[in-house]
């Protein structure tokens, strides 16, 4: 069964009464659980955590530093 993504700008960490604001950046998946510990090339770095992504929605935020994956549902490893 094929899902869409939903078009949601807030990611589920936010509040929803405050301001929205799209992802500073988007990176399209293969995986359903995702690690993500920032850009320490341009010096944003932060401790790695990792993220599971919700089958219903398709993509998850990172609590640090906001990066949204989104997974690639036509090549994503394993069955959701």
């Amino acid at each position: 069964m094929r899902h869409a993504i939903t078009e949601t700008p807030l990611s589920t960490n936010q509040d929803q009464n405050g301001e929205v604001m799209p992802a500073p950046e988007t990176q399209v998946v293969t995986a359903w659980k995702v690690a993500c510990d920032g850009d320490e090339a341009s010096g944003s770095g932060h401790p790695r955590v990792w993220l599971a992504i919700s089958p219903a929605t398709g993509w998850v935020d990172c609590g640090y530093c906001d990066k949204r994956f989104v997974v690639d549902r036509d090549h994503a490893e394993g069955a959701h």
